[in-house]
């Protein structure tokens, strides 16, 4: 099989901004200190891993747009949709827990995301089960 242009380029992107992306949460851990008050630097350190997710996101807009393939494009399609659902029924449960018992741990909302990254695995296996196919990187 032929390897998907799309995918290729969406795999770079990515690489680049997951790059990015440790590289300013390592960055920031280390050179925020906690206890001090909200300030310009602190969030100006934080906005750096924020804005690599902005980019991830629209690297993955990019790459369904990019897709050749109407089929390849519905199955990355239905793994959005999935973890998008993954991620609104996770949160809701767990914040209506939060609201009527204090306690379970707080879920920061930093994880909202990573949560969403996940549910793609799901809908990566929805797509394996209901259609036998879940490989965007390749072309028939």
């Amino acid at each position: 099989m032929a390897r998907n242009p799309a995918a290729a380029r969406y795999t770079k992107r990515m690489v680049l901004i997951a790059a990015a992306y440790i590289a300013g949460i390592v960055f920031a851990s280390l050179t925020i200190d906690r206890a001090a008050p909200l300030g310009p630097l602190t969030i100006g350190l934080a906005l750096i891993p924020g804005l690599a997710m902005l980019a991830a996101i629209g690297a993955i807009g990019r790459f369904v747009a990019e897709i050749p393939d109407e089929y390849l494009r519905m199955l990355e399609v239905r793994k959005i949709i999935v973890a998008t659902g993954v991620t609104l029924a996770i949160t809701s449960v767990w914040g209506l827990l939060e609201l009527y018992s204090d306690s379970l741990p707080r879920l920061p909302v930093f994880y909202v995301f990573p949560i969403w990254c996940g549910g793609l695995f799901v809908g990566q296996l929805v797509n394996r089960l209901a259609f036998g196919d879940d490989d965007v990187g390749n072309c028939p």
